[in-house]
């Protein structure tokens, strides 16, 4: 079991400056949110081949809920969630999601 953040971006204006701007200034900072297990982020397509609700996710994972209140509430992620007004110009949509492997049962 483990906690997750994801972070939901929508389309941005610029998806070039998004892209490099989430890479080389964003990124850098999100991963020094302490207690974090890990960090993945990708772009999004629809299976059905029209346009995603979003450009962009990005889960932040954490091995317990402890752990995730603590980075939430440090100064790393303070930092972090100032910088999304920088570059996520088509909106963010954030939510905790408890997760619970069912493969490894």
């Amino acid at each position: 079991m483990s906690f997750k953040v994801a972070v939901c971006y929508g389309q941005p204006d610029d998806p070039d400056a998004f892209d490099a701007y989430y890479r080389d200034t964003h990124m850098p900072l999100a991963r020094k949110v302490p207690g974090l297990s890990d960090f993945t982020w990708g772009k999004c397509s629809a299976l059905d081949g029209g346009k995603p609700p979003y450009y962009a996710v990005a889960s932040l994972i954490f091995p317990d809920a402890e752990t995730m209140k603590s980075g939430l509430q440090s100064e790393e992620m303070k930092q972090a969630g100032k910088d999304v007004r920088n570059f996520a110009t088509g909106g963010v949509t954030m939510y905790v999601q408890e997760e619970e492997s069912v493969y490894n049962q």
